[in-house]
């Protein structure tokens, strides 16, 4: 079997998290990623983010790891001579190019993606920045919670009785390394047709405003400017959100009229369906607020855990509301394994591919610069090259 990304290599020159992540996803459908990192401490996320400081200190942090599986380690100092040598060799045998760089830092090494092309004229760089190219904040540095922050994202979430509130994760991170992944593929499919290489200029701006898409739309078309809604759902219905169980929470998407009254006689009732306030869903929506009460009032009288067993077997879209190791536990997650399908049994990708490789035996996590020589040798450099690298400072083995 041949994987969908077998035989293109990619350059992870990238740090933190949603450029790693988008090598990580590349990776995991077959392409063979290296890693290149400064010699010393390396990827900073080595030693920082998680729970485990034992690992942290190791350098092996699990925010590191979550996304490090399967790649080779290189350790190479871009600003020595011997440095700079390596990685141009190595550009030039490589498909790819994922950076996450500022564009000052690009500048002083002279790495660009005008200086990268003309090096390999079939690379694909990425480049993956807070705000993207062309634009008066290029060169602004910033990380997920900055730009929940200054998307919208942040305002839309809460109430007011809490203020703004960023995710509990971070979303656009990773959500900005699955664009910058479909970018590259976008990229490496027209050049299959022009034999010419392509720049893929993500930005995690741009990436928060696609996961507000219909906010956005609604916002442009209307000039209303959307408020913090809480736990009520995007659809303004009045039956939809989080409700309170006699033990938990719930959440109904109950949107459609037929979802509606599945969901009255699921609660036994019917008699909402004849009541002139909520009869029609103008009337539902005129008197939202007793409604949710009425619902409140009717989910009271058992668990939420009872009531999702009930709804959903009644039809109503719902969910009751689970911790982090309750939803690991659900039949999705242990039939379809997403949390150790990934490389080295680390986290996979949220769709399944049939007849492609199993990726369970990739490596795990690598040390800093684990695989210099190996990759070194792989680019052609005779074993007396390869220490004096190591000399002058340019490599290091880890």
């Amino acid at each position: 079997m041949t994987a969908p990304l077998g035989g293109i290599r990619v350059v992870d020159w990238t740090h933190v998290l949603a450029g790693p992540a988008c090598a990580y996803y590349l990776g995991l459908l077959g392409a063979e990623v290296i890693k290149v990192e400064r010699p010393g401490r390396g990827d900073a996320m080595r030693h920082r983010g998680g729970t485990d400081k034992a690992r942290a200190e190791e350098a092996m942090s699990t925010a590191y790891m979550t996304q490090a599986a399967g790649k080779q380690s290189l350790a190479v100092d871009l600003e020595t001579a011997g440095g700079r040598e390596v990685f141009e060799r190595l550009l030039k045998s490589a498909d790819v190019l994922v950076e996450n760089h500022r564009l000052e830092t690009l500048s002083r090494l002279d790495l660009s993606e005008h200086t990268t092309r003309a090096i390999n004229p079939r690379l694909i760089h990425c480049a993956m920045t807070g705000y993207g190219r062309a634009n008066d904040m290029a060169d602004a540095p910033a990380y997920d919670v900055n730009i929940q922050a200054i998307s919208g994202l942040m305002a839309l979430t809460g109430t007011d009785e809490t203020g703004p509130l960023r995710t509990g994760a971070p979303v656009i991170d990773y959500a900005t390394g699955m664009a910058g992944a479909m970018g590259i593929m976008a990229a490496l499919m027209q050049r299959e047709r022009t034999g010419v290489g392509a720049f893929a200029d993500v930005s995690m701006l741009e990436t928060a405003f696609t996961l507000m898409s219909s906010t956005i739309t609604d916002f442009r078309l209307t000039g209303n400017a959307p408020k913090r809604r809480g736990n009520a759902a995007n659809s303004r219905s009045p039956s939809s959100g989080t409700f309170t169980c006699a033990e938990g929470h719930i959440s109904l998407g109950v949107n459609e009229e037929s979802q509606f009254h599945a969901l009255a006689r699921a609660l036994d009732r019917e008699d909402w369906l004849s009541d002139p306030r909520f009869a029609d869903p103008a009337d539902r929506k005129r008197s939202g607020a007793d409604l949710g009460e009425a619902i409140c009032e009717a989910l009271a009288s058992r668990t939420a855990g009872e009531w999702e067993k009930i709804l959903m077997k009644a039809g109503v879209p719902c969910a009751k509301l689970r911790t982090l190791s309750e939803a690991l536990q659900l039949a999705p997650a242990q039939q379809r394994g997403f949390a150790s399908r990934g490389a080295a049994g680390f986290c996979g990708l949220p769709f399944l591919l049939r007849n492609i490789p199993d990726l369970s035996d990739a490596t795990s996590p690598l040390a800093l610069g684990s695989a210099t020589r190996e990759v070194l040798s792989g680019l052609g450099y005779s074993d007396q090259e390869i220490r004096a690298f190591s000399k002058s400072g340019a490599v290091d083995f880890g």
